[in-house]
């Protein structure tokens, strides 16, 4: 298909369920204040794991969205995609009926699918023999289960898939989900990334990789991207989901529009399992391809939502990375990295940092980058530092990135007709 046959697509609905919030309002508002969603672990006994501290959902109750028959056969990462799905719907004002539905898809993403029915089933078996075990328990653990289940509460009988690239999941299924709809494959797309994987197996292998924060005895400032104390990422939960639609379809209807997302970019390191190269060449290429994408120059670019993990290898690759991408530009614009504040959602977080990037677009606001006191060596970028900042912004980028190397940059710009 030639580009001139591509049809441009704009986010009209937004929905977040977060460690800061269980509404996109609540999600902005904790975002612009720098609220601190990190505390210990209440989910499960942490005593005796390494790292005991979490950005946990606050407050959620499923069966606002779900009925209880149902959403017992969910997976705490499926009611959060239900969930935030529905909000993002209903902020878009899209009625999906049987003469639509068929042009309306769902792509969303998760690093690790079911992880607490798994854990759960598992000791089932062990403790009382196969015959015991849920026979909910493949559909419920199994990572597609979120797009499908949201399919089936919505009513969306369009493309409908999942991606499962560990943290860059989310901004995957954003990406894919463009594609789907630039491409006319679609009108409209339900997409973003859901992850619940604050489980007690789950930390063990986490803290045995060393990803962790151990920042026990003080969880508030455990999350500090590109800070010179930061000892690792701090574990997040939650659900972020976009309306990406034609805009020709969003115009006909009448809908609001936060923004425009215009460019797509992924590659992978093909290097280690865990760590990123050192030079950031990877994401490098992701942050130029989304640009390509877009027909962006850098000099266009104002914000960077960072992946910005906390981590002792990412936030310095990642700046290297911006700063290869976008010359003497990375010194111009604003990065943050929301995760600060939310913790690191995994697959999740592509999802919520597109959100906040639309938001930022929209709004003309930037999130800041909290807990950051004295930056490393090297962490040389104008990275928001505690406090929101109002800032023009036509063009804003997020970078996601995954264990296995993947990368994925999205670009959004402002909407202008």
């Amino acid at each position: 298909m030639a580009n001139s046959s591509l049809h441009r697509v704009v986010i009209t609905g937004l929905g977040a369920i977060t460690p800061i919030g269980n509404t996109l309002e609540e999600y902005w508002d904790g975002l612009m204040a720098g609220r601190n969603g990190i505390d210990l672990i209440t989910a499960f006994d942490a005593s005796e794991h390494a790292c005991r501290i979490g950005g946990e959902v606050k407050g959620f109750n499923p069966f606002e969205f779900i009925s209880k028959k149902e959403a017992k056969r969910m997976d705490r990462f499926s009611q959060f995609a239900v969930a935030a799905s529905k909000q993002a719907i209903a902020d878009a004002g899209l009625i999906i009926n049987e003469d639509n539905a068929p042009d309306v898809g769902v792509m969303i993403g998760t690093g690790v699918g079911g992880l607490k029915v798994l854990e759960d089933q598992q000791t089932i078996y062990l403790e009382k023999g196969p015959s015991r075990c849920s026979p909910f328990m493949i559909p419920m653990m199994i990572g597609n289960m979120a797009a499908g289940l949201t399919a089936i509460h919505t009513g969306a009988q369009g493309p409908n898939s999942c991606t499962v690239t560990a943290c860059a999941a989310g901004s995957n299924a954003v990406g894919e989900a463009f594609r789907l709809v630039q491409r006319g494959y679609a009108k409209a797309m339900i997409s973003g990334g859901t992850e619940a994987a604050i489980t007690p197996l789950s930390y063990a292998g986490f803290a045995s990789a060393r990803a962790l924060s151990r920042r026990n005895d003080d969880p508030k400032h455990a999350c500090r991207p590109f800070d010179k104390d930061r000892d690792g990422f701090v574990m997040g939960e939650g659900a972020g989901i976009l309306i990406l639609e034609e805009l020709e379809h969003a115009i006909a209807r009448g809908a609001k529009i936060y923004g425009e997302i215009v460019g797509y970019g992924m590659t992978c390191d093909a290097y280690h399992m865990t760590a990123p190269t050192p030079e950031g060449t990877g994401a490098t290429r992701a942050i130029e391809l989304a640009l390509k994408d877009g027909g962006l120059a850098p000099n266009e670019v104002n914000y960077v939502n960072a992946h910005g993990t906390s981590t002792p290898a990412n936030d310095i690759t990642e700046t290297k990375a911006i700063k290869r991408a976008l010359g003497d530009q990375a010194y111009k614009i604003l990065v943050s990295s929301t995760k600060s504040m939310t913790g690191h959602l995994l697959g999740g977080s592509g999802g919520i940092e597109a959100v906040a990037t639309a938001m930022a677009i929209a709004n003309d606001r930037v999130p800041p980058t909290i807990n950051l006191e004295e930056p490393q060596e090297g962490c040389d970028l104008d990275y928001v530092a505690n406090e929101s900042r109002e800032h023009k912004i036509e063009v804003a980028l997020s970078n996601s990135f995954g264990f296995g190397g993947h990368n994925v940059t999205l670009a959004f710009k402002k909407y202008h007709p």
